[in-house]
């Protein structure tokens, strides 16, 4: 996809391997730490691999083109590859829907590089692979968040001439076990 020449060989960002797979679990996990969140929950690289391999979607429907029966993932994964086969980074995202724009998107959930990876170039060669994931797909633009403490990564993505909008992200886990709540449609009464 892209290279960047390090002195001793090229660095390049593909697209994620099956092999890959385990180093991706570590690299989520040293991400996750570097954003001071809680380690990733057990059992990480099977529900990765259903995503980004599988071919499905959330709910296990064929991800693909209407009418197709090519199966696309629901997750993409690139990772920067150092010219010893070390991946060093990664970068995840997915197609999304804005409501206000009525278009889809394409969201980058996540962009992490090894502290000692950060600032030979990788970063850019990422998110140039971000970029042509979209224009593959269709999508005129991308989105993501960043904590507002992570001055670095601001810098960076405000060197890419990215915009930045103030909002907070929650979260609200859902018990899958609890019934759903009744509404005038759900009971029949057509009101």
């Amino acid at each position: 996809m892209s290279e960047r020449d390090g002195g001793g060989g090229r660095a390049v960002v593909r697209r994620a391997r099956a092999e890959d797979l385990g180093r991706v679990v570590e690299l989520v996990a040293e991400h996750a730490e570097y954003e001071k969140s809680a380690p990733p929950a057990p059992g990480l690289a099977t529900r990765l691999a259903g995503l980004l391999f599988g071919g499905e979607g959330p709910g296990g429907e064929p991800q693909g083109p209407p009418g197709s029966t090519e199966a696309l993932p629901r997750l993409r994964c690139l990772v920067a590859e150092l010219p010893d086969g070390s991946l060093a980074g990664y970068a995840t995202c997915a197609p999304e829907l804005s409501t206000w724009d009525g278009v889809a998107y394409l969201h980058m959930d996540c962009l992490y590089l090894t502290s000692t990876a950060r600032g030979h170039g990788l970063g850019p060669l990422l998110m140039d692979a971000v970029r042509a994931e979209a224009r593959a797909l269709g999508l005129t633009e991308i989105q993501w968040q960043t904590p507002a403490w992570n001055e670095g990564a601001i810098r960076f993505y405000d060197r890419l001439g990215a915009t930045s909008k103030e909002k907070r992200r929650y979260t609200l886990p859902v018990d899958p076990a609890a019934p759903a709540p009744a509404s005038d449609s759900a009971s029949g009464d057509g009101e």
